[in-house]
């Protein structure tokens, strides 16, 4: 998801706050997901979308996710593989040109809608959805809502692994026989999650890492509220990162880990023209 860095934000406590027009975060009656009890390996999972970004390198005025593939906004997509995988309570952040997505969204039922009216991060968006994540005491899937090729099978993957094995934080992975531009998944010696190291930070030993992170995590609600103020945006691009809740779930010695089990079709991201070109195909071939 495109950000816009801001140079006054120093910490999470100075962030803006999930809101609404009238202050709150916008919410749909309650339904699947809500009142299930801690520890309970089988509580409903809900999701978190990220959708606040623009399209500027897509050569449209649209938000990302409205850029149609197919002639559908590519994230209702991602919506009905996040359905389909059973999640019930989705929680789409918006941003740039709000109306329009949920203006576009209205026939997608029990869709909650939380504000992050600053850009400041990937972190940053997910603590504006503080509110929702309060009351859930699941897993909590969250995902890019500009990755149209998301697959129900990975979703379930990773949320029975979650549940089985009582994980904090699980990431889908891959591996990518071009991991150019990725995050790359570090693991000891023993095989063993480490951490995600992105590749201008990535020694020339760990740019040859295959396995890659596709944004695409499964948390455990109370364990990532736990930890959602701990991460700080003293980087070059002055932002909240999404990929720091793992190391901070480490560092509290809970359960984290990275599962490759998404499809190599999950790997084809849209930046460009010709990469939603090449989307579409897949989509066709497909059957989508």
């Amino acid at each position: 998801m495109t950000t816009n860095p801001s140079p006054d934000a120093t910490n999470p406590a100075s962030a803006p706050r999930p809101s609404t027009p009238n202050g709150s975060v916008s919410a749909a009656p309650q339904g699947i997901g809500e009142g299930s009890q801690a520890g309970n390996g089988t509580a409903p999972a809900m999701a978190i979308v990220l959708a606040a970004g623009k399209g500027t390198r897509m050569q449209t005025d649209l938000p990302k996710v409205l850029v149609p593939a197919l002639g559908r906004p590519i994230i209702t997509y991602v919506l009905d593989s996040l359905r389909e995988a059973g999640v019930g309570r989705i929680t789409v952040v918006v941003g740039y040109r709000q109306e329009l997505v949920r203006e576009a969204l209205a026939a997608y039922p029990d869709l909650d809608f939380a504000e992050q009216t600053q850009q400041l991060g990937t972190g940053h968006a997910v603590m504006c959805c503080r509110s929702t994540l309060e009351p859930h005491q699941g897993p909590v899937v969250i995902v890019a809502g500009d990755s149209p090729m998301l697959q129900a099978a990975s979703i379930n993957k990773l949320l029975e692994t979650t549940r089985q094995q009582s994980m904090a934080c699980l990431l889908g992975t891959l591996h990518s026989p071009d991991p150019t531009g990725l995050g790359r998944i570090v693991r000891d010696p023993d095989g063993r999650f480490t951490g995600i190291v992105e590749e201008k930070d990535a020694t020339e030993q760990q740019r040859k890492i295959t396995e890659v992170n596709m944004s695409t995590y499964v948390f455990d609600a109370p364990a990532l509220l736990g930890v959602l103020d701990s991460i700080d945006n003293r980087n070059q691009q002055g932002e909240y990162y999404l990929t720091d809740y793992p190391a901070k779930l480490l560092d509290q010695g809970l359960r984290v880990d990275a599962l490759p089990v998404l499809q190599p079709i999950e790997a084809l991201s849209i930046n460009t023209m010709e990469q939603l070109a090449a989307v579409e195909v897949a989509m066709q071939n497909a059957n989508r």
